[in-house]
């Protein structure tokens, strides 16, 4: 204990300003990310924007599909530039883009404002990555990077955790809670925060040059055909992952009761249900799915020591799976405990791949060009991104949207129920529905999961992640020609 105190306190103090401010970065995106499916999709009669499955799909991927990409050359501008100056543009534009998105309504500026966010989360991302490799050595960079991994899931869990609270009294506290909270990092950028020593050439270099030379080196990484298809691969591990954000929400929200999971908990901590529960006695889809970053905080070290021992690529195959199962159970029950217990191996696979991903592309890399081979890693997330926002898109709702079931239902029957507009909302829609049909909202939603079965999603997601452990083995076995 006394080597890991002595460890600690051998950060310097800009080491602790950047990991505060990611913390308070990542509170601030994932508080309003993990409900922006639901922002996007739900009725406008909810304070909502009613746009469609495909239009959520297409504003959420191709926007975090930027977000991912862009820091191979925002990294280098902000060597060039200067740290402190993109940290306070980043800032300046995440605040200007949480109102935008607040504030308008209709799809083409909502998109065009998304990606505006994404390009601020995009000059962030790789500056404080960066923060921390040049605080650390070799005698403390393994405590250092899991300080920092621990402040992504304390923010990636605070945020959501608020947001899955207030959402139901107004959506424009969540963007209000986000705006404040990436202002907090102004104190921490102007007062605290220090500019780290720049190599001479590398502070003259023309931006368009330093651009140029970014686009170079990816090139230089992806003609490494092994390394190329190792990237491919992973890009079905990352669309099955992203389901987490784009069609979970959507899903409990449409089709799980979540009053089992609040009295379960009530039955044990009244308190605790009471303060993370809604005054209806349930507990909303974001909620749920800020246990993810939860999990992650209190069993990651654990699940790190277990696999640890193990190759990178045959822990991955493992957690990979383990994220199959739990993917599975996440979109197979509308019981909201095993919705939960779902969450659970859906995080403990995400606990075991995830790590090792990033462990595995550094081992993997030429001595000379680990930065470019860790640069170019975040390109699978990215096209992942892209692949899940279609994914949950038109394809998911054909086979799970509640309202879409509905309309089948209602042309079957051959029921009189005008189309959804502004006036006439989804709401409108669903309660137009109950009345010439006699059944209660459970009801509807029952005979709608017994006849449409809604659940068959899962196989869709569960497959993919399969599908990468499967083209991962091969992989291993035929390109690598591995043994064991």
């Amino acid at each position: 204990m006394s080597q890991i105190g002595k460890t600690i306190r051998s950060f310097p103090k800009v080491f602790w300003v950047s990991n505060t401010m990611e913390l308070f970065e990542r509170w601030a995106w994932y508080g309003f990310y993990m409900a922006f499916a639901l922002y996007l999709e739900e009725s406008t009669d909810t304070g909502a924007l009613g746009f469609s499955a495909e239009q959520k799909g297409t504003i959420m991927g191709v926007g975090t599909g930027i977000l991912y990409l862009l820091p191979v050359i925002t990294g280098a501008i902000a060597d060039r530039i200067g740290y402190k100056k993109i940290l306070i543009l980043s800032f300046t534009m995440y605040v200007s883009g949480y109102w935008m998105l607040m504030t308008f309504e209709n799809y083409f500026p909502i998109y065009l404002s998304y990606i505006y966010l994404a390009v601020a989360g995009a000059l962030f991302k790789p500056i404080i990555s960066a923060m921390i490799s040049k605080t650390t050595n070799k005698t403390n960079a393994s405590i250092g990077f899991g300080i920092f991994y621990m402040m992504i899931n304390i923010g990636g869990w605070i945020g959501p955790f608020i947001a899955g609270a207030i959402y139901k009294t107004s959506w424009d506290l969540v963007f209000y809670m986000s705006m404040i909270t990436i202002s907090i990092n102004y104190i921490f950028v102007f007062f605290f925060f220090k500019e780290p020593g720049r190599d001479g050439d590398e502070a003259q270099e023309s931006i368009w040059k330093v651009i140029g030379q970014s686009l170079k080196n990816i090139w230089v990484t992806l003609i490494d055909f092994k390394y190329l298809l190792f990237l491919i691969i992973m890009v079905a591990f990352w669309t099955a992952f992203n389901q987490l954000y784009y069609t979970f929400p959507i899903f409990v929200n449409d089709w799980v009761d979540t009053t089992s999971l609040y009295n379960a908990i009530h039955s044990f901590i009244p308190g605790l249900a009471k303060a993370i529960g809604t005054a209806e006695g349930t507990i909303t889809a974001v909620t749920i799915g800020s246990f993810d970053a939860f999990f992650i905080i209190f069993f990651q070290i654990l699940i790190s020591g277990i696999v640890m021992k193990y190759k990178p690529l045959n822990a991955m195959m493992s957690g990979i799976f383990i994220l199959a199962i739990g993917v599975g159970m996440m979109f197979l029950f509308q019981n909201s405990i095993f919705v939960m217990i779902g969450l659970l191996v859906f995080s403990i696979g995400e606990m075991s791949s995830s790590p090792k991903f990033t462990e595995y592309v550094g081992s993997i890399a030429p001595a000379d060009k680990k930065a470019l081979y860790m640069g170019t890693s975040f390109l699978p997330i990215a096209a992942a991104h892209v692949l899940a926002g279609k994914l949950s898109g038109t394809p998911y709702d054909n086979a799970a949207g509640k309202l879409t079931l509905l309309k089948g239902e209602v042309a079957k029957r051959g029921l009189d129920i005008p189309e959804v507009t502004k006036t006439f909302t989804k709401n409108d829609y669903w309660d137009r529905a109950m009345e010439l049909t006699g059944m209660s909202n459970s009801e509807l939603t029952n005979f709608l999961w017994t006849n449409y079965n809604p659940s068959k999603v899962w196989m869709v997601y569960s497959g993919i992640a399969i599908g990468a452990v499967v083209a991962l083995f091969l992989y291993d076995k035929f390109i690598l020609k591995s043994k064991s």
